[in-house]
């Protein structure tokens, strides 16, 4: 399966892309929602969208919003650890945009895995 992991902290990224290619998945970065659009749209092949809510230049809400109007059935799994006022607002707000699936950040590679199999 092809992922593509949207989240502008480095070391979270790499979290997830070295999860998932541990379970044979094919793995796209990107560092913000800006960057994250364009490679949805240059990889048509890309089956889960992972995207974080808070991030410089494009939010994960905008992202999540404008990824619906290009393919309303691409499953996108929405991550949180909610800055200032804590993930679970924004994680009801990914749901209630599109996101087929949310998870709070910090959260471990089983949590992650487990999450994508609903998913797929």
């Amino acid at each position: 399966m092809k992922i593509l992991v949207i989240d502008d902290d480095p070391s979270v990224r790499k979290f997830i892309a070295t999860t998932l290619k541990n379970e044979s998945h094919t793995v796209t970065e990107a560092e913000n929602g800006v960057e994250g659009l364009k490679k949805f749209q240059e990889e048509r092949d890309i089956n889960i969208i992972i995207t974080d809510l808070i991030m410089p230049d494009k939010e994960g809400l905008e992202t999540i919003i404008e990824i619906r109007k290009i393919n309303p059935s691409i499953k996108i799994l929405a991550i949180s650890g909610g800055g200032k006022v804590g993930p679970e607002n924004f994680l009801l707000l990914a749901d209630a945009v599109g996101a087929n699936a949310t998870l709070k950040k910090p959260f471990s590679g089983q949590e992650l895995l487990m999450c994508l199999k609903l998913l797929e």
